[in-house]
């Protein structure tokens, strides 16, 4: 892991956190009438929905055309409420120059009642009139799968559905549009069919796992086209619904703690009858596919050593902690196979050394980890809150930070102070609340830059030193009372 000076120069324009301060999520308050001036259109818009995971991940590739004689720097997205809730890790990037940076996206509040929601993006540099842009927008939307059949058998293949509209939504009219569904198999045994145009007289064409609704001419601004798609997802479909990741720095010890907490729960198909535990011990001994989560995996970083495993009862022995030079992975096995419906909480933990993730630069230390480091499987998994705390040593001051999740995902952020053991000041606590994230976000870096004097690390030392003293002294005193009943 490298530290670099740009690293350092970005947190250097950041501003300080305060202890005990809270900013919420940036937003931008609209009146209820609002709606965004049709100064665009798309000129050519692709809609790329993928559902090869078990949650949503769209990316939206559009030529934008500014259509007003004035130059124009903000594009807005439209969203219905309900998909709102469930939409997180928003990115934009310019498809043609990776070079250019500078996109800014805020969420835009107004009415809660209202149906209409949207995203505004704001460009690096205004577009100028008949001007063009090619944006490439990502996100992913969470919890919007539906297992039909609800209910099945622990054996039988689990299907999901997914409704969604063959005309991306869009604030401004578009000129021509596709959108390409990406399913994890060919198995798709329903889906919705509308009419052609052109020489194709009905959509979607359907290519192997992939189905296309159009090329569609020219569509109007918030104009839909309600679809659903019903596939084969043989896999876990599953939700964190809260992770509480715990990040420990201890100077003295040379060591970095980190302990995670998960809620976790399966949003598939629920089960028609009783778990047989017979059936299921039967159908291991040929290993097949199953829609029950039956492991977990967490790769971790180098030199990570000492895990554990836990849960609710206490520990669990089911596990496989392998390390190298390179990595450590931690393999664990519930307690029970988990199906749709099931919950299961648990904890895992490791320790580190301090060198990986901890360096000093110019008279601060900087500490970059993982923002999440949940585990690694090949059909997703999504995190609908997550909690990040970073606990520093005590009299660590001038905290900042820097990350490179997307900005829109971080909702709260604040610096405080809790006391632990042998503590006299307290230890200085970054605390960070983010929402709607996936494990394809798990690599995004979280830096922390503080200062740490060299009086502030004695302090323990000899907080410790001079307590100990005092019970000896005091031990020594006590020795020399005389307390025996004198005679005469």
């Amino acid at each position: 892991m490298k530290f670099t000076a740009i690293a350092a120069a970005c947190l250097s324009l950041l501003p300080t956190a305060f202890a005990k301060s809270t900013v919420a999520e940036s937003k931008i308050v609209q009146q209820s009438t609002f709606k965004p001036p049709q100064v665009f259109k798309n000129a050519n818009l692709v809609h790329i929905v993928s559902l090869e995971k078990n949650y949503v991940k769209e990316a939206i590739n559009v030529v934008v055309e500014n259509t007003s004689p004035e130059p124009q720097d903000e594009y807005f997205l439209l969203f219905t409420s309900e998909q709102m809730e469930r939409i997180g890790g928003m990115e934009v990037k310019d498809r043609k120059n990776s070079d250019i940076e500078g996109f800014t996206v805020e969420a835009v509040e107004f009415d809660p009642s209202s149906d209409a929601q949207y995203y505004r993006i704001k460009l690096p540099a205004p577009l100028p009139p008949q001007g063009q842009q090619t944006l490439g927008i990502s996100f992913y939307n969470l919890d919007a799968l539906r297992a039909l059949p609800a209910l099945i058998d622990q054996m039988d293949k689990q299907y999901l559905t997914y409704s969604f509209s063959a005309y991306c939504l869009s604030a401004y009219p578009t000129t021509k549009q596709k959108t390409e569904v990406k399913l994890p198999s060919s198995d798709a045994p329903d889906y919705t069919k509308i009419p052609g145009s052109g020489e194709t007289k009905e959509f979607p064409v359907k290519q192997g796992s992939k189905l296309t609704y159009g090329p569609f001419p020219e569509v109007a601004a918030g104009a839909t086209s309600p679809v659903k798609v019903r596939y084969e997802f043989n896999k876990p479909v599953t939700h964190i619904s809260e992770l509480e990741r715990d990040i420990e720095v201890s100077h003295w010890g040379g060591n970095v703690a980190f302990e995670e907490r998960y809620t976790l729960f399966h949003h598939g198909a629920n089960l028609s009858s009783q778990f047989s535990r017979v059936k299921w011990a039967q159908s291991q001994y040929y290993n097949p596919q199953s829609f029950a989560l039956k492991e977990l995996k967490f790769v971790l970083g180098a030199g990570s050593k000492d895990a554990y495993f836990t849960d609710v009862i206490g520990n669990v022995s089911t596990s496989r902690f392998r390390a190298n030079k390179r990595e450590a992975v931690l393999e664990l096995k519930p307690r029970y196979p988990i199906f749709g419906g099931w919950k299961y909480p648990f904890t895992v933990g490791w320790n580190a050394d301090a060198k990986n993730y901890v360096k000093a630069v110019g008279g601060q230390y900087l500490l970059n980890v993982p923002l999440i480091e949940g585990p690694k499987q090949p059909e997703g998994i999504e995190y609908e809150h997550v909690i990040v705390r970073v606990v520093l040593p005590e009299g660590a001051e001038n905290v900042k930070f820097y990350t490179t999740a997307p900005e829109s995902s971080i909702t709260e952020h604040g610096v405080e102070t809790i006391r632990t053991y042998l503590d006299t000041v307290g230890r200085t606590v970054l605390t960070l609340k983010a929402r709607n994230l996936v494990d394809e976000l798990r690599d995004r870096e979280l830096i922390v830059s503080y200062e740490y004097s060299t009086a502030a690390a004695l302090r323990k030392p000899l907080v410790i030193f001079s307590s100990t003293m005092a019970v000896f002294v005091g031990v020594w005193l006590l020795s020399k009372l005389d307390v025996s009943f004198s005679t005469k």
